[in-house]
């Protein structure tokens, strides 16, 4: 028998484990009580036990394997996504009947699926060759208010990962605040002055007047379901949902940085400028996202074929990438448990 650590995740386990939560909400909001708290539980208590259990399912899929369902999953999650928006929207804010801790268990939960599974599905849309694919992704990051990422994260951060040029960097000492409030200006700013340079000259709707469509429609959706209180609360989730975003932009390339070479530019962008995390649950509910160095060398591979470098070739976190997002939100402790992880790195040839 084959063992399971020389195993890639399967499709179906990617779609169990991140979809879970939405039968979950459903169950909460259909019958409150101990099912509010629910989808809280498997995203955090749960989620941490499954990535300790064992070292389940750690192998890389075969070198050109396809995968006609991943798209489909995208799909579904995104839709997923559009529908429980407003619905816990209107369950936190609105006459829904549900008691004050009931409302809290709900909102959080759903921040937590929307920074957790909604970001690396909406991530993994922009990357797709489809157009429908790609703007169903910015509709997801624009109905968190985060359109302006779907340009910052393929015109900036792809091309200057790990250097000062990106926002999105974080760099060695910096804590995780002062970075969310550098990155969430810089990247906002330089992704739309990526975009508008490649529209000098042409008569285009700039992207950046769809997200605002996109996000205003959002809003009024939640005015919709729950009046301004409903509006205050999309925000807040919006706010929750980005903030995980950042934490794991924060975390993945935390203190690496590429080389100048002697002719004034960047060495290219490799394995070891990214931190992955070899962690089977976690990788499942957030689509692989934490197998990140494979995903700057080939952008465009679906989130099942993501390959897995190992600790030789690329940095490792000594956590999975939840955990990590949750130590970085405590700046001293966090330099100071990855102040020898990050010196490895930066030290090496």
């Amino acid at each position: 028998m084959q063992d399971l650590t020389s195993r890639p995740l399967p499709l179906l386990l990617f779609g169990v484990i991140s979809a879970m939560p939405l039968v979950l909400f459903t169950l909460g909001l259909s019958l409150g009580g101990f099912w509010t708290l629910a989808a809280l539980i498997y995203m955090t208590g749960l989620a941490a036990l499954m990535d300790q259990v064992v070292a389940l399912f750690l192998g890389d899929a075969a070198e050109g394997a396809e995968f006609p369902g991943a798209d489909g999953l995208l799909v579904g999650l995104a839709i997923g996504h559009l529908v429980l928006m407003p619905a816990i929207v209107s369950a936190v804010a609105g006459a829904s009947g549900f008691a004050v801790w009931e409302r809290l268990a709900l909102f959080l939960g759903a921040g937590l699926w929307f920074g957790q599974v909604s970001n690396p599905m909406a991530h993994e849309l922009i990357h797709r060759g489809s157009r429908g694919l790609f703007w169903l992704g910015v509709t997801v990051y624009a109905t968190l208010l985060f359109g302006h990422h779907a340009s910052a994260h393929r015109l900036v951060h792809h091309r200057h990962a790990a250097s000062a040029e990106d926002p999105n960097t974080a760099r060695a000492g910096e804590g995780y605040y002062r970075f969310a409030l550098r990155a969430w200006k810089g990247s906002f700013l330089r992704g739309f002055a990526a975009e508008h340079a490649l529209r000098r000259g042409k008569v285009s709707l700039h992207p950046y007047v769809i997200y605002a469509v996109i996000s205003l429609a959002a809003l009024f959706t939640g005015w919709l379901f729950a009046g301004w209180p409903g509006v205050v609360v999309w925000v807040l989730l919006s706010a929750h949902a980005q903030s995980q975003l950042l934490l794991s932009d924060y975390v993945q390339h935390y203190g690496l940085t590429r080389r100048v070479r002697p002719d004034g530019k960047l060495e290219p962008v490799a394995a070891r400028h990214s931190w992955n995390a070899p962690h089977w649950f976690s990788s499942g509910l957030m689509l692989n996202a934490p197998r990140h160095s494979d995903h700057h060398a080939h952008p465009a591979r679906p989130y099942p074929a993501l390959r897995l470098p190992g600790p030789e070739e690329a940095p490792h976190l000594p956590w999975p990438l939840p955990i990590a997002c949750m130590i970085a939100l405590s700046p001293d402790r966090w330099r100071r448990l990855m102040r020898p992880h990050v010196e490895r790195w930066r030290e090496m040839p």
